[in-house]
């Protein structure tokens, strides 16, 4: 089976980021994850320091969300620093709120992502849309996520589908991989309480169905595994340790070398 790695969306543990940039991505790379995603925050680093410390760590740089107003303004700014620290994924993570409740405007969105993503791959750089769950609101029966897909070339959009805002949005994820197969690089792998809060959950601790995703993912084209908790009730960095340590137990058949590192760093923590 081809490999699947496992990324951190820096989000999560933005607070550690803000107090220890540099310490927060060594304490992720202890953890074991392989790569890490940032969100519009770099540490203050110019791309070629920031290279060296990510390989340092032996982390990849899976992407970065950078809002939709830079990746009009700044655009080549943007896919030079990406280009410096080895990344080939930008990713729009979201709209500004004036844009989110007009149904006519969507088509016209999906003109503006359609430039910004072939412009990136003119770059050699994929582009991607992070969904929430007003994507999934209907205005007439029509809904922004569908127009934002079906209105663009599939080779300069793609989807970084949110599992956490699809089933928020009582949509299915599993069906979203299938209709989007080989558009879906990046997933964002999220849990949910079972209670009426429907709160962001370690993964495991929820009621998303993360077996389905992650098995109809590998016949998909998903090429990361990015876990993110936008808020948690414990300190995030134990959040990120309960989450990959219930993806290497209960989602190995995903990644086997995941699998087998996470052996290997049992047995050197024993003998330590």
């Amino acid at each position: 089976m081809a490999k699947k790695q496992l990324g951190i969306q820096l989000y999560t543990l933005r607070e550690a980021c803000q107090e220890d940039f540099v310490g927060t991505l060594r304490k992720v790379a202890e953890l074991g994850y392989d790569g890490v995603e940032f969100a519009g925050y770099w540490g203050g680093f110019e791309a070629q320091e920031l290279k060296k410390i990510l390989g340092e760590l032996n982390l990849a740089a899976t992407g970065s969300h950078v809002p939709f107003v830079r990746l009009e303004e700044d655009l080549d700014e943007i896919i030079e620093f990406h280009r410096g620290i080895n990344s080939n994924h930008i990713i729009c993570p979201n709209l500004p709120m004036e844009m989110r409740e007009d149904a006519e405007n969507f088509i016209n969105v999906a003109k503006r992502l359609n430039a910004i993503g072939e412009k990136t791959a003119a770059n050699g750089i994929m582009f991607s849309y992070h969904n929430h769950d007003w994507e999934l609101k209907d205005h007439n029966g029509k809904r922004a996520l569908d127009i934002f897909l079906n209105e663009t070339n599939p080779e300069w959009v793609k989807a970084e589908l949110d599992v956490y805002w699809l089933a928020k949005a009582e949509n299915n994820p599993v069906e979203w991989l299938e209709r989007y197969k080989g558009r879906t690089p990046l997933i964002h792998l999220k849990d949910m309480t079972t209670d009426g809060e429907q709160f962001f959950a370690e993964l495991g601790a929820g009621g998303i169905d993360l077996q389905g995703i992650t098995k109809i993912g590998a016949e998909t084209g998903v090429k990361w595994w990015i876990v993110e908790q936008d808020q948690s009730r414990r300190n995030p960095l134990e959040s990120v340790e309960t989450s990959i340590n219930y993806f290497r137990r209960n989602l190995w058949y995903v990644n086997t070398k995941l699998n087998n590192s996470f052996k290997e760093h049992k047995l050197v923590k024993a003998h330590i």
